[in-house]
């Protein structure tokens, strides 16, 4: 599931793929963090969210406060957990995301991407958070689901991830039919990589 994503191609260029009129003119990212601001596509057009809903009021089943910041929601709950109540449905460009396998301190980083190298596009919910002082902040999580094949030996979940004609329907206002778009990628599509020149330290 994306812990780490980036995110290199040109505005101009996610804004002629996610048929936009413009995106705002990020730097190239090769190393997206939760807690950093994000660009989204929503409804109302792109934006840019912090990644990570800071679940302020919200509860778990047993009706206790969740108390950790939620950067990933599990497709099988989304729908219907108490934590996800209020949210909206946007979509996170990216050009991958990366997972790690490996014990402890000797972990190898990989880099997984379409093999196409077209960009691809995170499900995600948001919200608006009421931070102190009265500021308003838009923030996101991505959905994930269970693993296609190409991402299976790596780790046990993976981000749903949708076509550019998939967008209007997850962002659109029938429940089931955005449901039914959460699901693997077929398989064959990936290409997963060694990412031993990524610098972790910093964005």
């Amino acid at each position: 599931m994306p812990g780490r994503f980036f995110l290199t191609t040109p505005a101009s260029d996610i804004a002629r793929w996610a048929d936009v009129a413009s995106v705002p003119n990020l730097k190239p990212r090769a190393n997206v963090a939760p807690g950093q601001d994000v660009l989204t596509l929503t409804r109302d057009g792109p934006q840019m969210m912090r990644w990570g809903l800071i679940p302020q009021g919200r509860k778990n089943a047993r009706g206790r406060p969740v108390m950790e910041v939620l950067v990933n929601a599990r497709a099988e709950t989304v729908f219907d957990k108490s934590a996800y109540d209020g949210v909206q449905r946007c979509v996170v460009p990216a050009d991958g995301w990366y997972e790690w396998t490996g014990e402890a301190r000797r972990k190898t980083a990989w880099r997984i991407r379409r093999t196409d190298g077209a960009p691809l596009a995170f499900a995600a919910i948001f919200d608006i958070w009421s931070a102190p002082g009265g500021l308003q902040v838009p923030q996101c999580a991505t959905v994930t689901c269970p693993p296609n094949g190409d991402v299976a030996d790596i780790h046990h979940r993976m981000g749903v991830m949708l076509a550019p004609a998939e967008f209007a329907t997850w962002l659109g206002d029938d429940e089931a039919a955005a449901a039914a778009l959460m699901k693997p990628l077929p398989d064959g599509l990936l290409t997963i990589e060694e990412a031993s020149d990524v610098d972790w330290s910093g964005p």
